[in-house]
């Protein structure tokens, strides 16, 4: 028994077998993967990496847990227990979980009508949503969907991503003017409060935050590996205690670990919270997988999606338990732990116990941090989700792209977020089925300036007198057949003198009973004229269904040909008549030659009709 490509050498069944149950084990923990890479080396770049997540992401978890309407601590609870799970069992090396600004504000969106934000029913129904979204995420990856991500269009993650940056924005404007009034779920009701309470601003709540703003964006500019947020916030601090100014502040934390906790899996509760659930499910492997796969065009490394979207759905559940709210990848975080040199994911485990470490020791500081200077970071936090270069490109590419942007930034701002999120990935749904609905249908004719009489589309050139060419681009199934029915009409009207038809079939990739059906029928509409329908380049599962259908028996086996050379010889000589042959002097065909003598001149052949 020999592998071929092994050189002939023995492959025994019990090593093949090993082999196979060790690609298995793999397949389902990846942690061996990436396991066995581990040593001092990377060990020390990890805990480097690890260290400078944990001081970003101290701020990030309290201003994401504002976002979400929660205590400040359960940002940070969130970036603990989910990031060493997600960690484990994800996919990406670099990739680092926790909370994020689009989830935190879709958990806001979901609950801030159901309960006070903050108040101990809304964070059970945060933690149940944490628990209901990683139960949706474990499905689809137990379904072996992860390649679902796909067929959301970019521009619709674009759109979303804006439109939650503005949210964000109008959100934090109030804080960052000391104003004080409620928050209500809709983005204009939000944007006419603010206008109406203006005249409230308070003076030293805005100076607080515009020094808290510019001192983020003065060191991001020149020294922009500085933990620049969490510098920002302190000048904010350092400002306040400084000028004895009078402002909101945030609070000390608890100086804790993350509590165990328990959702409410109640029928009523996960039915009120099912569509939510699912909504950041969606939002949080797009988040994800994207994040993962941009990384991993730079450091070479492969994503695999079903392994992502079981890690993340397993850090949501898992996190449930220890008062974490929904968490998904964080690009932020996770490019400062590519360009910080980590190596495998003990870097994002280092980031969560230090965190934990500076939790433990310093959380009471917390109650010098000014509302107003962590307002100022969270704006520009939203801010930088909007990606102005990738909307540049997209308005340029084209209205289609450009008006599924609109609709879902538009979508975004006036509908629940979970809906927003459902109005995009319907959208998408709906340009994937046009663009597979309509495949492209082109007349062919073969050119004689080619050596080999390539087919090429060029109206200027002569077609043969019985053999018309078509190509069909696309999958020929119940969604395209009318349409391509009605090309294939389109192209062949007025060729009734043309008894033959020759379809090329190398960009068909799939068929099923209704592309049958239609090619049954045009096949028939040939027949009647005298002529035959033929096929050639058909690929090999598009030939099995045509065996299934009992297609094959229908045209006969010889209609159907490998090579476009078998094709036309096959046809030329034994279906065209060869009377009509003998009297044309188009000569299209290198066949023709031998059909009769008329003279063959291949430049009479172009810029005629």
């Amino acid at each position: 028994m020999t592998v071929s490509g092994m050189g002939g050498l023995p492959c025994p069944t019990s090593v093949r077998r090993k082999h196979a149950h060790h690609r298995r084990v793999v397949s389902v923990w990846p942690w061996i993967a990436w396991g066995r890479t581990v040593g001092r080396e990377s060990l020390a770049k990890d805990l480097f990496a690890g260290l400078t997540g944990a001081v970003v992401v101290l701020p990030q978890g309290v201003a994401f847990a504002a976002i979400a309407g929660l205590p400040p601590e359960y940002g940070l609870y969130t970036a603990m227990v989910p990031v060493i799970v997600a960690a484990i069992f994800g996919s990406s090396h670099h990739l680092v979980s926790g909370p994020t600004t689009p989830i935190s504000l879709l958990v806001f969106s979901t609950l801030s009508s159901m309960a006070p934000a903050g108040s101990p029913e809304y964070i059970s129904l945060a933690l149940t949503l944490a628990f209901l979204a990683g139960f949706f995420q474990i499905a689809l990856a137990l379904a072996r969907l992860g390649l679902l991500v796909n067929f959301v269009s970019h521009s619709v993650v674009v759109g979303f991503t804006a439109g939650a940056a503005v949210l964000i924005a109008s959100g934090q404007i109030k804080n960052l003017f000391g104003l004080h009034f409620a928050h209500n779920e809709w983005f204009f009701h939000n944007l006419a409060h603010l206008v109406e309470a203006l005249p409230q601003t308070n003076n030293q709540a805005l100076v607080v935050g515009l020094v808290t703003l510019l001192t983020v964006i003065g060191l991001r500019r020149l020294v922009p590996h500085w933990p620049n947020m969490l510098l920002g916030m302190l000048a904010g601090s350092l400002l306040v205690w400084g000028a004895d100014l009078q402002v909101d502040m945030v609070g000390a934390l608890p100086r804790n670990l993350p509590p165990l906790s328990h959702p409410d899996l109640s029928f009523a509760t996960i039915r009120q919270l099912a569509p939510g659930g699912l909504a950041i499910a969606l939002l949080g492997l797009i988040e994800a997988v994207s994040i993962a796969r941009s990384i991993g065009l730079h450091s070479g490394q492969k994503i695999n999606g079903n392994w992502e979207f079981f890690g993340q759905g397993l850090a949501n559940v898992v996190g449930s338990f220890f008062s974490a709210y929904p968490s998904s990848g964080s690009f932020t975080r996770s490019g400062i732990n590519f360009r910080s040199g980590a190596k495998t994911p003990m870097a994002a485990i280092f980031a969560a116990l230090g965190l934990t470490v500076i939790v433990l020791t310093m959380a009471p500081l917390a109650r010098y941090l000014p509302i107003a200077s962590m307002a100022g970071a969270i704006l520009l936090v939203a801010y930088q989700l909007i990606d102005f270069g990738t909307i540049r490109i997209i308005f340029r590419s084209g209205a289609t792209e450009v008006s599924v942007l609109l609709v879902t930034f538009l979508s975004t701002l006036s509908l629940q977020l979970e809906f927003a999120i459902f109005v995009g990935v319907l959208l998408s749904l709906v340009i994937f089925l046009h663009r597979t609905a309509s495949p492209v249908v082109l007349s062919r004719v073969p050119d004689p300036q080619s050596e080999w009489r390539a087919f090429v589309t060029d109206p200027d050139l002569f077609e043969c007198p019985q053999l018309k060419i078509i190509r069909i681009d696309g999958p020929l199934y119940f969604g395209s057949v009318t349409h391509i029915e009605e090309m294939i009409n389109l192209e062949t009207e007025g060729t009734e003198k043309q008894p033959n038809l020759l379809i090329v079939c190398s960009g068909i990739n799939y068929v099923d009973l209704p592309g049958i059906d239609m090619l049954l029928r045009i096949a028939i509409t040939y027949k009647n004229r005298g002529g035959n329908l033929f096929f050639f380049g058909v690929k090999d599962q598009v030939c099995e269904m045509f065996q299934r259908f009992g297609y094959v028996n229908v045209i006969g086996q010889n209609h159907i040909f490998e090579s476009k050379m078998e094709a036309v010889q096959n046809i030329v000589t034994r279906f065209l008549d060869r009377r009509v042959c003998q009297k044309c002097s188009r000569r299209v065909f290198l066949e023709c030659s031998e059909m009769g003598n008329v003279q063959v001149n291949d430049e009479s052949n172009r810029g005629e009709k």
